[in-house]
């Protein structure tokens, strides 16, 4: 592999550790607001918007683990 390779996967590394991060911190915002709203009827189709949201950037999350994990396997 040559230095400009390692620089490209090096810098792919970075952002989808970064990526991983943000898709964490919206799934603990997520969770945290869904268990707020419990059964309040006024808010319960926000509730439902944050229950698709959540499952949305669990699934998105385990896609950039997924590639986080090629990218590092690149770089051993």
């Amino acid at each position: 592999m040559n230095d400009y390779h390692r620089e490209i996967l090096t810098s792919a590394l970075e952002a989808r550790t970064k990526e991983v991060t943000e898709y964490q911190v919206n799934i603990t915002n997520f969770s945290l607001a869904i268990e707020r709203i419990a059964d309040d009827p006024e808010l319960q189709e926000f509730k439902t918007q944050m229950q698709g949201l959540l499952a949305s950037s669990i699934l998105e999350q385990r896609k950039s683990k997924i590639m986080l994990d090629v990218i590092q396997s690149q770089l051993e």
